[in-house]
C-alpha cells in the first residue's frame, strides 16, 4: 500500500517534535562543554530553525524513497 503524502509529512512531523526535544536538552547539556552559554530561549530559537530543516529533510527523503519504492513496484 502506497503512503500519501499527507501521511509521510505527518510521519516527519511527528518524529522532528520528538527530536526538538532531544536536541534542546542535548544543547543544554553539551554547549557548556565547548565554551558555549546560551540561554533557555536561544536554545529554543535555535531547536525551531534545526526542526523546520529537520521537517524538510525528512518529508524530502521519505518522498524520494517513496517514489523509488513504487517505481521498483512496477
Amino acid at each position: 500500500m502506497k503512503q500519501s503524502r499527507l501521511m509521510s509529512l505527518v510521519e516527519a512531523v511527528a518524529n522532528v517534535i520528538v527530536g526538538y526535544g532531544v536536541a534542546v536538552v542535548t544543547q543544554i547539556l553539551i554547549f557548556p562543554f565547548f565554551g558555549l552559554h546560551t540561554t533557555l530561549a536561544q536554545n529554543l530559537k535555535m531547536g525551531a530553525v534545526f526542526t523546520i530543516v529537520s521537517i524538510a529533510r525528512s518529508f524530502a527523503l521519505r518522498r524520494v524513497f517513496e517514489a523509488n519504492r513504487m517505481r521498483g513496484a512496477k
